[in-house]
């Protein structure tokens, strides 16, 4: 067969091939799966999951949310209720006779909505790929579907324990994709529907509303005001609809408050399970609920909760003020991603995140949610696989597996837990156990040696008495740090990715800024922003109007994803050869010129060689037309500025860069 032909299949193979691992997973146990002929089930999120199906289709709306409230009360919100349904054989569903329903058939129905339910994930991670790789080459695309799409952690989820979650992780994937592409009223369309599908999309809440806020003030008071209202009436008109049902004239005016107790459950204690994050790390110590009231704790939690993602709320929106457009110009864009989406996904993590160590009632199964916008930065990393956000990346994926490992061995997935964790690892070619070069290296060594060390300690031994905890609580004093760190890093990369968007430019309100695109491709590539990756701050995202054209022409044999387990300048093992491409890179003004040769692969703390003037190594393209950004960069940088990079360690190209998040270029005198 030819070249051409054959790569016609690699797109159906990789969704056959993930579609399989998917179904194989499921074909273990799952949660409240029968232990034996003559004993009753458990009553897990499997039974839950098709309860609810059986009110949602024998009851009213208005009895969704109060009926039988003992035995798996219906505690999501409107949409996941709506999708539910019962195509095949009604008697899987009866009304109260069918509870503890575990015959083959039912099962293999519940297993395959499931994955018909998955096919919107796949839809939304193949539009976010090749909307925002379209760079990139095919294979680079192709595994980075494969990456998002065989996530260990999502598929015992969904496929082994048995949830939804890749519906409601769809829905914020597609808001995130057109707010790349600048259509902000669907995107906040897409997201009011993560809302109503499952609550937990509200960790996104802060980062998303404070983007399109952000978005409003960058386009200045006249088109930001309209996008404000236009959002508003979006978002207000969405919210109505989904609970429609459950208001006057269609049902009593407190008939509300039945759904919104039952989907925010502050009634139930701070925590039940023994979850990775910050109120079960420090109860080992603090007794908290001996030393708060739950009523206090859940002020506390709260208050916690808002610190944690104050940071990246207050960095999109200084941002979007530092950066914001004159109105008087008539170029002044009303659509296109703006300047602010690089720090979409930094913001999400650290929302995210933020909302995992600290909130009320967090489940184990909750991780899944900063998992999202972490594995999104990390399959976008430039550089070779050794960079910090790849090896953090990865490192976090199988911590997360690994915290939701007693979850995972009452449900009795223990041989699905190896073999999707040890399979994803190994086709990706990541391996902590190895000489450690850096201090991330170090760490993934370290915790990876703690948990392999836990699991033999679990195996051998049995917990005393008086601890039947032990493991669990060692599980969570491995794991929270960990997500610590990350929460950590992803405030300190929004913020320095906020600087380089907003201090580079002086920081000055009201300066004029001007959204080109001048790619000299197809309009398409323009249109929609992807030339370079808008959620991968990239060397050559800062232009200025008097800046020269950069080329766009791009070698599409070479992937950052194709090389891995490499070191820098080696061929890949893996993937075969490939041969990077040179292109022509040119950043000045009238008193700033970055000069230097940059090899494929090399982070930003490596030193650079201007032994030729803008020409810079780079495997794919990275116009900055096709992205059409403008970050402000003024014809000559304000002392404020110089000082603030010399202070960095800065004073000549020569000289080891700063300690950048990756893809943010150095600047010299």
């Amino acid at each position: 067969m030819h070249k051409d032909g054959i790569k016609r299949w690699i797109l159906p193979c990789v969704l056959l091939s993930t579609t399989w691992v998917k179904w194989a997973t499921g074909l273990g146990s799952y949660s409240g799966k029968s232990s034996g002929r003559d004993t009753p089930p458990m009553f897990g999120d499997y039974e839950a999951q098709r309860h609810w199906m059986e009110i949602t289709t024998h009851l009213p709306f208005q009895q969704w949310y109060t009926y039988d409230l003992q035995y798996w009360g219906l505690d999501y919100p409107p949409l996941k209720a709506y999708h539910s349904g019962s195509w095949i054989e009604p008697s899987w569903f009866a009304l109260d006779a069918s509870r503890g329903m575990e015959t083959d058939g039912s099962k293999v129905y519940m297993r395959a909505t499931v994955l018909i339910c998955d096919l919107l994930y796949v839809w939304a991670v193949l539009t976010f790929t090749r909307a925002t790789q379209a760079t990139r080459s095919i294979r680079t695309q192709n595994l980075t579907m494969v990456i998002l799409l065989t996530q260990p952690a999502l598929l015992l989820i969904d496929f082994g324990h048995f949830q939804y979650n890749s519906v409601m992780l769809a829905l914020t994937l597609l808001s995130v994709n057109y707010m790349y592409k600048g259509q902000d009223l669907i995107a906040a369309l897409f997201f009011v529907a993560s809302l109503g599908f499952k609550q937990m999309a509200l960790y996104y809440a802060p980062a998303i509303g404070s983007y399109l806020l952000a978005k409003c003030i960058y386009l200045g008071q006249k088109n930001g005001g309209k996008l404000f209202v236009q959002l508003g009436i979006m978002t207000v008109a969405s919210f109505i609809l989904l609970f429609l049902p459950f208001l006057p004239p269609f049902a009593s005016p407190t008939a509300i408050f039945d759904p919104v107790t039952r989907i925010f459950p502050f009634s139930r204690g701070l925590f039940e399970d023994k979850v990775a994050n910050f109120w079960c790390f420090s109860n080992v110590v603090l007794k908290w609920r001996n030393l708060a009231s739950p009523g206090t704790l859940v002020k506390l939690s709260t208050l916690l909760t808002a610190v944690g993602f104050l940071p990246s709320v207050v960095g999109l929106l200084r941002t979007g003020f530092s950066s914001r457009i004159k109105d008087d110009r008539n170029e002044t864009p009303t659509t296109g991603p703006g300047p602010l989406s690089p720090l979409l996904l930094f913001s999400m993590l650290t929302s995210s995140m933020s909302f995992f160590l600290f909130s009320f009632q967090v489940h184990e199964k909750t991780i899944l949610v900063p998992l999202l916008p972490l594995t999104l930065i990390m399959v976008g990393a430039s550089g070779s696989v050794e960079s910090t956000t790849w090896e953090l990346g990865m490192l976090t994926n199988n911590v997360a597996v690994f915290s939701m490992w007693p979850l995972l061995k009452r449900d009795g997935l223990g041989v699905q837990y190896v073999a999707l964790t040890v399979l994803w690892n190994a086709a990706l070619g990541y391996t902590p156990f190895k000489r450690p070069r850096t201090y991330c290296q170090l760490l993934s060594l370290v915790v990876s040696v703690a948990c392999i060390a836990l699991h033999l300690l679990e195996f051998a031994i049995q917990p005393p008495a008086r601890y039947p905890d032990l493991f669990p609580v060692l599980n969570v004093l491995v794991s929270t740090p960990v997500f610590g760190l990350v929460w950590l890093w992803s405030i300190k990369s929004g913020v320095e990715v906020g600087w380089a968007i907003a201090g580079l430019g002086g920081g000055n309100p009201g300066t004029s800024h001007t959204v080109t695109s001048s790619h000299p491709t197809s309009s398409s590539t323009a249109n929609h922003a992807n030339a370079t990756p808008p959620w991968r701050p990239h060397p050559h995202m800062v232009h200025h109007r008097d800046f020269r054209s950069l080329s766009s022409a791009r070698d599409s044999s070479r992937s950052p994803l194709s090389s891995f387990n490499r070191r820098v300048g080696s061929p890949p093992a893996t993937f075969g050869p490939h041969r990077p491409g040179v292109r022509e890179r040119t950043w000045s003004s009238a008193s700033m010129t970055t000069r230097g040769k940059i090899p494929v692969g090399a982070g930003w703390d490596r030193p650079l060689h201007s032994d030729r003037v803008g020409r810079v190594e780079a495997g794919e393209d990275t116009s900055v037309q096709g992205l059409g950004l403008n970050l402000g960069l003024g014809e000559q940088p304000s002392d404020r500025i110089r000082n603030r990079v010399q202070s960095l360690g800065v004073s000549s190209v020569r000289k080891r860069a700063p300690n950048f998040p990756e893809g943010l270029p150095p600047l010299s005198d």
